[in-house]
């Protein structure tokens, strides 16, 4: 049995959640705040960040959610649906999704955090972090527009819709609690992209959710 440990906002452990529940593979969900003085991540993890997969057999545990993904589709490979396409070309656009897709949700992370410095807080700064966030968001409006609002390569569903649908929903989650973004209305063809993927059950199953930090986060 694996586990994998996650904290309920994270878009990047969601993506590991739904490849896993997409692939049908079993796995225990061990809930963490990495900020927390409780947390167990410092002893699978040097970098002190979630996700972390663990495995029951010895191996040693691994982690950044964009590794577990390769190692999930490779490690599994025949199990379930590949959810990877098979030509060089459209998996090297996999990946770049992916990149934009972490990249989004690392600056809205950093502008979060940004906002929590009160007086301290650069302007400069959030406004940097919130362009790539925007950047991303119409960059991503225009995959959706090139594949006809189904799924962005090769018209078959991947980790790239995987981790752009985690992307979307962690923005949609920080619009709903902080108001910090607005795009749905502005990118409706996305937002309808975004609505389909939510639909899925490995989605439903998966749905972000703030914590309450109690603690300084350093």
């Amino acid at each position: 049995m694996l586990t994998l440990i996650s904290a309920t906002p994270s878009p990047y452990a969601r993506k590991n959640r739904i490849l896993m529940l997409e692939k049908g593979i079993p796995f225990q969900l061990q809930t963490e705040i990495p900020w927390h003085s409780t947390t167990e991540t410092p002893k699978y993890n040097p970098l002190e960040k979630l996700p972390i997969l663990i495995f029951d057999d010895g191996r040693p545990p691994i982690y950044e959610s964009w590794y577990i993904q390769e190692y999930i589709v490779q490690k599994y490979r025949g199990t379930g649906p590949d959810l990877m396409p098979s030509s060089i070309d459209d998996q090297l656009l996999v990946r770049q999704i992916q990149v934009l897709a972490d990249g989004a949700c690392d600056a809205m992370g950093l502008v979060f955090f940004e906002n929590g410095r009160g007086e301290m807080k650069s302007h400069e700064w959030h406004d940097r972090q919130m362009r790539k966030v925007t950047g991303v968001l119409k960059a991503s409006d225009e995959l959706v527009k090139k594949s006809d609002g189904k799924f962005l390569v090769g018209g078959e569903y991947s980790v790239a819709d995987i981790a752009l649908g985690a992307m979307l929903g962690f923005m949609n989650m920080v619009e709903t609690n902080f108001g910090i973004i607005h795009w749905l209305e502005e990118y409706p063809e996305l937002r309808k992209y975004w609505e389909m993927l939510e639909a899925k059950e490995s989605f439903k199953a998966t749905q972000p959710v703030m914590f309450e930090l109690t603690e300084k986060v350093a």
